[in-house]
């Protein structure tokens, strides 16, 4: 009780769906744009789903809690912008995702420092930073982790083991869980992550012991088990569908990307509405239309969805040219 007791923590997580504020009907026109362009444009640059209704509140919609985080960003600077057009909006979305990088190094030293840690490498730190933005089972991963280090600290302090380990080891835990690009358990994504930077044999172990997938190595270990136990399974902590729809949305976007000539893929409208954006110099148009029956029919194998997923894919090209000076 006393180790759960030192687990409470006041860190603030975003939780829900966003949404931004249309000042008139002619800005919410505006960022629709002539039949549409701008919001296909925005939704395809920042893999987001717009709702716009009779009100004036716009929706963004997306199981990715970091591009909806840079798509509310990047529209509120098109509002106050006079210029709303693919090429501007393509502009906004690609500076906000600058601006992002810095926002994730931020809380990455927050989350760091509030557990007691100064000094990581940067790329861990914006690693870390993404905690705020990712759920586990529905319990926000940054709530989770501060929480877990103050019980496994606490814990390690009343019998004597080492707490800079079980402190750095509570805070890295779950790091596999942000890591993209990762085949494998969030376990294994994670120790390649702090063998990369030559975090300590003794911290690896403790993120790699943390699910009992190996018999535990230390004391250290069994410490940062039973914190991560005793955060998790607190009344109200977790909600199962939610992460289990956040998997789902994965799986789709990942056998999107897996085909050859696709540059992305985003996963709308639970995973009822798959749009592939492909390198127009990799496909052409003829290539286009089966790529897309290819995926769809990959999809029906591989994916679990409820209905039918409608796949899309976009081939764009663009030319542009600039007049002499006058």
């Amino acid at each position: 009780l006393d180790a759960m007791k030192h687990g409470a923590t006041s860190y603030t997580a975003e939780y829900t769906v966003s949404s931004v504020e249309a000042p008139s009907e002619e800005v919410k026109g505006r960022i629709i744009g002539a039949g549409g362009r701008n919001i296909r444009t925005f939704e395809k640059e920042t893999g987001v789903e717009l709702e716009i209704d009779e009100t004036n509140e716009i929706r963004l919609s997306s199981f990715d809690s970091v591009r909806r985080e840079i798509a509310k960003r990047a529209l509120q600077i098109l509002i106050k912008d006079t210029r709303i057009q693919p090429s501007r909006i393509e502009e906004v979305v690609k500076q906000v995702n600058l601006q992002m990088a810095d926002l994730l190094l931020e809380e990455g030293k927050r989350i760091a420092e509030e557990c007691g840690i100064y000094n990581l490498p940067t790329d861990i730190l914006k690693l870390i930073g993404r905690y705020k933005f990712r759920t586990s089972y529905g319990q926000n991963l940054a709530i989770h982790t501060i929480e877990e280090t103050k019980i496994g600290v606490a814990i390690a302090q009343d019998i004597g083991a080492n707490v800079d380990t079980v402190r750095m080891g509570c805070l890295l835990h779950d790091i596999g869980k942000v890591v993209t690009d990762e085949e494998g358990t969030h376990v294994d994504a994670g120790v390649a992550v702090l063998k990369k930077y030559g975090f300590p044999k003794e911290v690896v172990a403790t993120v790699s012991e943390h699910h009992e997938d190996k018999p535990f190595s230390s004391s250290e270990s069994v410490i940062v088990w039973i914190a991560d136990a005793i955060s998790g399974s607190r009344p109200g902590a977790r909600y199962e569908p939610h992460e289990d729809y956040i998997k789902r949305m994965d799986k789709i976007e990942e056998i999107a990307k897996s085909f050859e000539g696709v540059d992305n893929a985003y996963a709308f409208q639970a995973g009822r509405d798959v749009r592939i954006i492909v390198k127009p110099d990799e496909v052409d148009d003829e290539r286009l239309t089966i790529l897309a029956h290819e995926i769809a029919k990959r999809l029906e194998k591989e994916a679990e969805y409820a209905g039918q997923i409608k796949v899309t894919a976009i081939r764009e090209i663009r030319a542009i040219e600039t007049t002499a000076a006058k």
